[in-house]
């Protein structure tokens, strides 16, 4: 038995049912969602035109994150994912802290996502309470997730494909604009008119990052599905490879095409670049249709989200740090008690849009963001340890898929994780992300020394 396979073992029970096709969606469709098209404006506010290189230096970090991550799942494909390689190549307070900052993360992540479908459906129905699709919505999704991994997967497929379309039209629209019908005050000019490329200087082109960052997480999905995957070293390996390509095409592209339409200035409001783009371009109808796709894609990201955050659960139960209870599959292989606990995020987005206290959502934002940013850099982090292990462990044997320029790159991937994470202290908007991240992870710490260290 490998030195793994003790962690391996305890997270069994799971049914193997997705399939890579499934796995490559989720993980977009987790990934594009109110990030690319409403947060977009607010990157461009930052960056102005230089948001383009915003996004790329995010999308670098992602590359390199996929690669550590592809590597560690394809030799262990497990629930815990990074949280189990981070319990076994580091420490388990490692693991219990990982594994719990990013749980609370995604937690209140849903809890935003689905406060931002009521807001889209208050749209249509301005009569009708905003709670009473928040509960809605949040029973539609809690009782897919409870249905089956394969119900699951198939209506994430479906969401995401809708996003995906969503953004080819508006790339093949907005290519015929620039390079087609070219109408006046539409070109390349535009990314220098307004103060230039850089108008806010290299420090609003690194604080785009930030927003890029947010925009790309999700991607690590794929490697908690891998636990569920029909085939996972294979379906792994393929979702990988293909994902992060299609995700740097599809924002790169989309933002490139949208700031040669819309000067950035423009862009940067509190309306949708993509809804400017669309009343340039004289589409009939062009708000509703947006905000069909918005709020498809917040669906689509809850159902993701409530997804991995069950599993993240399980793992803990599974390892001994939560409750037995949420570590129980039924019939189904499905994690019940793990997918009700996880839907507290839910019920406190329904209690809020009673109360209606506006200002707790820049809090939930704040504290999902550190999260989710903390278990990247530690993915880093624990590659470094576990490429080293393994090579000690397993002496001319070959991993089936390799993270390439290591230890160079995973370093590179550890220290731009790390810079995006103190820059956040540094601006107006996300300060209070670290001013809370870090009692957290202390606070956590503190939790298991006492309770969980002599286990």
């Amino acid at each position: 038995m490998s030195p793994f396979e003790s962690i391996a073992r305890r997270e069994r029970g799971l049914l193997q049912q997705l399939t890579a096709a499934q796995m490559t969606m989720i993980a977009i469709g987790g990934a594009i969602g109110t990030g690319l098209f409403m947060g977009s404006a607010f990157a461009i506010g930052f960056a102005g035109p230089s948001v383009l290189i915003s996004y790329a230096i995010g999308a670098l970090i992602g590359l390199l994150l996929m690669g550590c991550l592809a590597e560690m799942t394809v030799a262990h494909p497990t629930s815990g994912s990074f949280g189990a390689y981070a319990e076994h190549y580091l420490s388990p307070l490692a693991g219990f802290v990982v594994r719990y900052a990013y749980w609370a993360a995604v937690v209140l992540a849903v809890g935003m996502e689905v406060t931002a479908v009521g807001k889209y459906m208050k749209y249509w129905f301005p009569e009708v309470e905003q709670w009473v699709w928040v509960a809605l919505f949040s029973v539609i999704l809690a009782a897919v997730n409870a249905t089956s991994v394969k119900a699951f997967g198939q209506m994430e497929y479906v969401f995401s494909m809708v996003k995906v379309v969503a953004i080819v039209a508006f790339i093949l629209i907005g290519a015929y604009v620039v390079f087609g019908s070219r109408p006046e005050g539409v070109g390349f000019s535009n990314y220098t008119a307004d103060r230039g490329f850089f108008p806010n200087g290299w420090w609003g082109t690194w604080v785009g990052v930030i927003v890029a960052i947010f925009s790309y997480l999700s991607l690590e999905s794929i490697a908690i599905a891998a636990g569920e995957a029909q085939n996972p070293r294979q379906a792994v390996t393929s979702a990988f490879k293909t994902t992060v390509l299609r995700l740097v095409l599809f924002y790169l592209l989309s933002l490139a095409l949208m700031l040669a339409i819309v000067p950035w200035s423009h862009a940067s409001t509190d309306k949708s670049p993509f809804v400017k783009v669309m009343e340039i371009v004289g589409i009939p109808g062009a708000a509703s249709v947006l905000n069909f796709v918005v709020l498809v894609a917040s669906l689509s990201a809850m159902n993701a989200q409530l997804y991995v955050t069950s599993r993240m659960m399980f793992s803990l139960s599974r390892g001994g740090y939560a409750p037995a209870a949420l570590g129980k599959v039924n019939s189904r292989g499905v994690p019940m008690g793990a997918i009700a606990i996880s839907c507290l995020g839910m019920a406190v987005a329904m209690v809020l849009n009673v109360l209606k206290p506006e200002e707790s959502l820049t809090l939930m934002m704040s504290i999902s963001m550190f999260g989710a940013m903390f278990a990247w850099f530690m993915v880093f982090v624990t590659h470094l340890f576990f490429r080293r292990r393994w090579q000690r462990e397993h002496p001319g044997e070959h991993l089936q898929f390799r993270m390439w320029g290591f230890p160079v790159l995973t370093l590179l991937g550890a220290v731009l994780m790390l810079a995006v994470i103190i820059t956040t202290y540094f601006t107006d908007v996300f300060h209070m992300t670290t001013l809370i991240g870090v009692p957290m992870l202390l606070v956590m710490t503190a939790v298991y020394l006492i309770w969980y260290r002599k286990r």
